[in-house]
């Protein structure tokens, strides 16, 4: 057997395991954000959330179920020096930090984008942007001493796309785009991946009062190739991927989930 039939031999879905891993996630107890924490801890790694609130221990009885580790950490990560202490918190807790997943986001809409207000901006910013910006800059100081280690950014079709009603949401999305890719840059030759996920249209409760609006639903759907709103089951296995050996290889992409949109 020659050299690249060996290499191609020893691949096995043990590329895809995460036993042994820790993952650090924010805003990972609620929404879309709990189906990638749950996704992680099927894949076996030991979770550390990062939430503005208190949950009801619903996401620590899903992890927890699977034979994991579930730390959750209550935390601002816009205050000053925060994301410093949340890293250390997380080594101190588990040792270590295999992925991060940079997913804490919002977004404020205003109809009038000239009444879009600096304070509005400013809000976006510091959680969407720079916050991501704060904590992969500490995270990274460990990885690069390890030479290991996945960084990867919740970005948007509006990572893509203008935005409508948020000037701020799709600029700061852009932004986290091209941080990806500039942090792949600098951090590729550690062997260290950042990469981004997009989601397209998803069912969740924050979209809820849009799927409900015969109009405002239609309109989404006629962009939709696949002819139906995403479940946070179509992005789980995205995010074992990125997270795992599988994606050795892939850095500075982003990969959308959107069942297509962005074609139409």
């Amino acid at each position: 057997m020659n050299e690249e039939e060996q290499k191609i031999t020893d691949f096995n879905m043990d590329f895809f395991s995460l036993k042994g891993k820790v993952a650090m996630i924010t805003g990972g107890n609620s929404g879309l954000g709990q189906g990638f924490a749950l996704a992680l801890a099927k894949a076996g790694a030991d979770i550390f959330v990062i939430s503005m609130d208190h949950d009801d221990d619903q996401t620590k009885n899903l992890i927890e179920a699977e034979g994991v580790n579930y730390h959750l950490e209550i935390g601002d990560i816009t205050e000053k020096d925060r994301c410093k202490q949340l890293v250390d918190k997380c080594i101190e807790t588990f040792g270590k930090i295999d992925v991060l997943l940079n997913n804490a986001g919002i977004g404020i809409n205003e109809p009038d984008v000239t009444k879009y207000t600096r304070l509005q901006w400013d809000k976006m910013v510091s959680v969407n942007l720079t916050a991501p910006f704060e904590l992969a800059s500490e995270v990274a100081k460990h990885m690069i001493l390890r030479k290991t280690g996945k960084i990867i950014n919740t970005c948007s079709l509006f990572s893509f796309l203008g935005g409508q009603w948020s000037p701020a949401y799709a600029a700061t999305k852009h932004g986290l785009a091209g941080f990806t890719k500039a942090y792949c840059d600098e951090l590729a030759q550690f062997n260290i991946q950042v990469n981004g996920i997009a989601p397209g249209y998803f069912a969740t409760e924050l979209t809820k009062a849009t799927r409900e609006n015969e109009q405002a639903n239609q309109k989404v759907m006629d962009h939709i190739p696949a002819n139906r709103w995403g479940t946070i089951l179509d992005l789980m296995g995205s995010i074992v991927y990125l997270s795992s050996d599988a994606s050795n290889y892939v850095n500075g992409t982003l990969l959308t989930v959107d069942g297509g949109y962005l074609v139409r």
